[in-house]
C-alpha cells in the first residue's frame, strides 16, 4: 500500500535543542497511526509537522522531507492555506469557536471560500453526520457551541475540520479532557471515521493506542525508536527500548 505522508530525514530544532531527530516514517492511507512515546520526546511536534504549524513558533528550524501523496510539502510552490485544509488538527482540548453549533461547521468553508449558499446548509448536515451529531444537535444548530458537553464540542471540532473535505485528520490527544465514557465513544468514531480518512493520533493512553491503532510508532528524546503494526510494537517489539515503555518499564 503508498503511503500518504512519508518523512525523509526529517530534523527540527526549537533554537538549540533538537526535537527530532532524522525521523523517518510512512504513514499509510486510510488507517489509524498512533505516536506514543513519554512526555517531551517529541511527538506532538512530529504531528504539527505534517501541516507545517510549528513554523508557527519563533526560532524553529526544520530540514528534510515530508512528502504528502508524493510532493514535498516544503517546496517553495506549497499553498499553505490548501494544505491545513487537507490536513487538519483537533487538539488536546476541544476549541470550539463562540459561535452557534452552524456557524462552527460553517466557519471553515467559509474561509476556504467555498460556502455555496445552496449547498451549505447540507454540507454542515454531512459534518455532523460524520460525526454522528445530526440527531442530537440538528434542532439546536443555532445554540452556542460552547453550551456543549466536552464531549460534543470535540465531535463539533471534528466536524468543522470534515466540513472543508479533509484528507488527513492529525489528533492531538484527543480524548485527554474527556470521561472514559466519552472517551469510547470518540475512539469508536475514530474507527469510522479511518474508513474515509488518513487518522494520525499522538496520545499517552497506551491502550487507547492498542484498541483503535493500526500502526505505532514509538518516539524516545526526538527518536522514532520502533514502527509497525501495532500488534508486534505491543507484543513482540524489536527494541529493548520500545519493550521497556510498553511494559510500563520507562516513561
Amino acid at each position: 500500500m503508498d503511503s500518504k505522508i512519508l518523512t525523509r530525514n526529517l530534523n527540527l530544532h526549537y533554537g538549540k535543542f533538537h526535537a527530532l531527530k532524522s525521523v523517518n516514517i510512512a504513514i499509510r492511507p486510510r488507517m489509524i497511526t498512533a505516536i506514543i512515546g513519554p512526555s517531551g520526546c517529541g511527538k506532538s511536534t512530529l504531528l504539527r509537522c505534517f501541516n507545517r504549524m510549528n513554523e508557527l513558533i519563533r526560532g524553529v528550524r526544520i530540514s528534510g522531507e515530508i512528502v504528502l501523496d508524493g510532493k514535498n510539502i516544503y517546496d517553495a510552490d506549497t499553498n499553505m492555506t490548501l494544505l491545513r485544509k487537507r490536513v487538519g488538527m483537533v487538539f488536546q482540548r476541544p476549541n470550539p469557536f463562540p459561535l452557534s453549533v452552524f456557524d462552527n461547521v460553517a466557519y471553515g468553508r467559509r474561509v476556504h471560500g467555498i460556502a455555496n449558499p445552496d449547498g451549505l446548509e447540507a454540507a454542515v448536515e454531512s459534518a455532523l453526520r460524520a460525526t454522528m451529531l445530526w440527531d442530537t444537535l440538528k434542532d439546536r444548530l443555532q445554540t452556542q457551541a460552547l453550551e456543549l458537553s466536552a464531549e460534543q464540542q470535540q465531535r463539533l471540532c471534528l466536524s468543522r475540520l470534515i466540513a472543508v473535505e479533509p484528507e488527513v485528520l492529525l489528533m492531538d490527544e484527543p480524548c485527554s479532557a474527556l470521561d472514559p465514557i466519552a472517551t469510547e465513544h470518540i475512539e469508536e468514531l475514530m474507527r469510522v471515521l479511518s474508513r474515509q480518512y488518513t487518522i494520525i493520533i499522538v496520545t499517552h493512553n497506551m491502550q487507547q493506542a492498542a484498541r483503535v491503532s493500526r500502526e505505532t510508532g514509538f518516539m524516545l528524546l526526538g527518536n522514532l525508536v520502533e514502527f509497525g503494526a501495532t500488534t508486534q510494537i505491543f507484543t513482540k517489539p524489536s527494541d529493548k527500548r520500545t519493550e521497556d515503555y510498553v511494559t510500563g518499564r520507562y516513561g
